[in-house]
């Protein structure tokens, strides 16, 4: 049995650990609750989640969603797609693995390279929207300083910060938090201060597609969940940690958004909401606070593209690959228009709400069947049928705005004599498509697993 001493020296080594340069490494268990807390506390807070209000109260070109509506809408989406982020977080926690190394289990070693290499393009993307959002929100602040310089700023501090990410994630634990929480609810007491004048022939018509604007949300980090979450010491703690950090904080952003867009930013845009922040008493401080922050958003895609990449090469160290994903994330947040691609992006992100409807149903309810985690993970084509199925059922019902993928579905609808209404979420939709489409799969592995091998277990990645 332990002695105090070495359980004490083990505590204080798990401090300072720092996660593992590749795959061959196992996770350090660093990261407790309040770690956890920490993290998707600040993750919840966006500069995007204020502008975001605009799409919950106007969900589409219809008439607006009423101020009760859109509250609860904002409610509802959150509490679904953080619980979505919270059961990724989970099979983290248990594996041991990143994000992107669980769907070796799922799809085979070689095909998970699919999912992957979409997660890498819209990981560099995100961090290359986020460059340009936080240099746009500082340039407004402090317009002495050219815009170029606070994208140089920003790279560099978020590349610096997905070297050391369990650090980092501490530091946000004990310092960033509280200032973030004090500066949030200070902005939104003096907003609310602002006289609210509600929309015009509010209703509950479009409800659905407001709560499907606030999952897609959430939902964009169940692909890069368990890269933190693997480091949690107790599942407990990663349920806890993530879904109540990360759904008290996105509620109030998004919240604080409705009333400054319902009360003196009328448009929506980053420029009048960002305006109407720094308008108020100290504003110029507290949005500071909240735009420095945002380096943990891109600090979060960038670290992840590095260990998605790892999926693909196990032994490639995860430092000279940040180093690498911040140079390029930077170059192109100076040289493109990111928000001409936004629509692109979350695209691509649509693509994992089924993937992960049959990831849940497969790895929850495998029973006694190993999750093979190695490099040599037989490829499962199967799996791709109802993967396949979930992203056609999301599709089908909301498409995006990518003008030729938009008008092919909307094409296919018409064929298929098929009209989305409003009652209807793609996310939740094609989630249990996904889901409902991979039970008669697993089902029939079930039985072949009962009779071929009895053990279960789980094979450590490699």
């Amino acid at each position: 049995m332990a002695t105090t001493a070495e359980r004490n020296d083990l505590s204080e080594r798990l401090e300072h650990a720092e996660a593992a340069l590749t795959l061959e490494e196992p996770a350090p268990r660093a990261l407790r609750l309040i770690d956890q807390l920490g993290l998707w506390g600040n993750l919840g807070v966006s500069l995007l989640g204020f502008t975001g209000a605009l799409y919950v109260l106007y969900p589409s070109n219809g008439a607006p969603l009423s101020i009760a509506a859109a509250l609860v809408a904002i409610v509802i989406g959150t509490a679904l797609g953080t619980a979505a982020v919270s059961a990724a977080g989970v099979a983290g926690t248990q594996t041991g693995a990143p994000a992107m190394v669980l769907l070796r289990g799922l799809l085979g070693a070689k095909l998970s390279w699919l999912p992957t290499v979409l997660n890498i393009v819209q990981l560099v993307g995100w961090t290359v929207f986020e460059l340009v959002v936080i240099s746009t929100a500082l340039h407004q602040m402090a317009g002495g300083v050219p815009r170029w310089a606070y994208v140089l700023m920003g790279g560099v501090v978020t590349t610096t910060l997905a070297l050391y990410p369990l650090s980092w994630i501490r530091v946000l634990r004990r310092y960033v938090t509280v200032a973030v929480v004090i500066a949030l609810a200070y902005v939104g007491i003096q907003i609310l201060h602002k006289p609210v004048s509600a929309p015009k022939d509010g209703n509950w018509t479009q409800f659905w597609l407001a709560v499907d604007t606030v999952i897609a949300v959430a939902v964009s980090f169940v692909p890069v969940a368990a890269d933190y979450t693997r480091h949690s010491k107790r599942v407990r703690d990663t349920v806890i940690g993530s879904f109540v950090g990360y759904s008290v904080t996105q509620i109030a952003c998004y919240g604080i958004g409705l009333v400054a867009l319902l009360s003196v930013a009328k448009s929506g845009s980053d420029h009048d909401m960002f305006a109407a922040f720094l308008a108020v008493p100290l504003g110029t401080l507290a949005f500071a606070v909240l735009a420095v922050r945002e380096v943990d958003q891109s600090f979060v895609d960038t670290y992840s593209t590095a260990v998605s990449v790892q999926n693909l090469r196990p032994r490639w160290d995860r430092r000279v690959l940040a180093l690498a994903l911040g140079g390029i994330a930077t170059v192109l947040a100076l040289a493109i228009d990111i928000y001409d691609y936004e629509s692109f992006l979350l695209l691509l992100g649509s693509v994992f709400v089924p993937l992960f409807g049959v990831f849940v149903v497969d790895y929850f309810g495998r029973s006694r069947r190993p999750w093979d985690l190695s490099e040599t993970a037989p490829t499962r084509w199967v799996m791709l049928l109802p993967w396949l199925i979930g992203c056609c059922a999301y599709q089908l019902v909301n498409p995006g705005y990518v003008g030729w993928w938009s008008s092919m579905w909307t094409h296919v609808d018409d064929r298929l004599h098929f009209t989305p209404t409003s009652w209807m979420s793609a996310s939740i939709i094609s989630f249990v498509v996904a889901a409902l489409a991979t039970v008669p799969v697993e089902l029939v592995r079930r039985r072949k697993d009962a009779r071929a091998d009895p053990s279960g277990g789980v094979r450590r990645a490699r």
